[in-house]
């Protein structure tokens, strides 16, 4: 499918997941802005793309999701943008610490970076979302919801902390938006469609190099053949996240995953049921207001 005129901001497209779909875009034709904190390898990513491919359209944008200083600067380079075709909401921490971590602002530090700075990204991107025509916001899953139990008395885990739990938790958080957002959207008569998408189990050993971006030792490459039968490409773990951006079947609400839960072809499928509880996905909402002080104005006003 070609892309041409099209934008498409992705946060953490300097590595992994990111990175494979930005290229996808930027093959499409599409612009794309990196939204990266680190700038050396925010570089790297826009030489590799460019390298991949002749005369693609690729720049960065300075974004740390667990500093709110550094979204709100972003937010006001996203609204002086012509347009945003997609926001896709990639970036976060995936190797979780072990012990629990606070940003300055005392927040638990995986969801302050996986949900929060999404949640004000969005915020300060929808005045441009609104006057772009189809535009689209994806937000990422992961099937270690499965496994997670949500505690609305805990949500920064102060009291019971544990670091593949509190990944869980920030990924039900970055869903349940998700499809809340589509419905309020939807009741708002809002033209933006909201998707959610998972990549199934996607391992950097598994994937292939590309100088700056994915260099695996052979340690690493070694131990993740291993996992083969149950784990998929960086590269093949952005199909579902492409399609929700790009799928003109697309609807408001689409869950896109590969095909066998943790790997193969992308395509809609049920999500699992916690992150489509609208009564969690509200209090989810009224916390991240609380704790981010934005506010998701559905008539475009930020």
């Amino acid at each position: 499918m070609r892309l041409d005129g099209r934008v498409y901001l992705v946060t953490g497209g300097n590595r992994g997941l990111g990175f494979f779909t930005a290229l996808r875009l930027a093959e499409g034709g599409a612009s794309v802005v990196l939204g990266c904190r680190n700038a050396e390898r925010a570089r790297s990513a826009v030489r590799a793309i460019q390298v991949k491919v002749s005369g693609a359209s690729v720049s960065t944008l300075p974004l740390d999701l667990a500093k709110p200083a550094s979204i709100a600067a972003a937010g006001r380079r996203v609204r002086d943008f012509e347009r945003l075709d997609g926001l896709i909401e990639n970036a976060g921490l995936v190797h979780f610490p072990r012990a629990r971590h606070e940003t300055p602002e005392g927040l638990e530090l995986i969801r302050a970076t996986n949900f929060y700075g999404h949640f004000a990204l969005t915020a300060a991107a929808l005045p441009v979302l609104e006057r772009t025509p189809g535009s689209r916001i994806v937000t990422l899953g992961s099937l270690s919801v499965l496994a997670a139990r949500p505690r609305l008395d805990d949500l920064q885990l102060a009291r019971h902390y544990n670091g593949l739990h509190a990944y869980a938790l920030s990924k039900v958080a970055t869903a349940s938006f998700g499809f809340e957002l589509d419905r309020r959207l939807r009741a708002s008569g809002s033209g933006i469609r909201a998707l959610v998408a998972h990549p199934g189990y996607a391992i950097s050993g598994r994937t292939r190099r590309v100088p700056g971006v994915n260099e695996p030792s052979r340690l690493t490459r070694f131990l993740d053949n291993f996992q083969a039968p149950i784990a998929q490409s960086k590269e093949r773990g952005a199909a579902p996240i492409v399609r929700a951006a790009t799928d003109q079947e697309a609807r408001g609400g689409d869950y896109y995953a590969p095909l066998y839960g943790l790997r193969g072809p992308a395509v809609r499928r049920r999500p699992p049921r916690v992150v489509t509880d609208p009564v969690l996905a509200t209090a989810i909402w009224a916390d991240a207001e609380a704790v981010t002080g934005a506010r998701v104005d559905l008539r475009g006003n930020g």
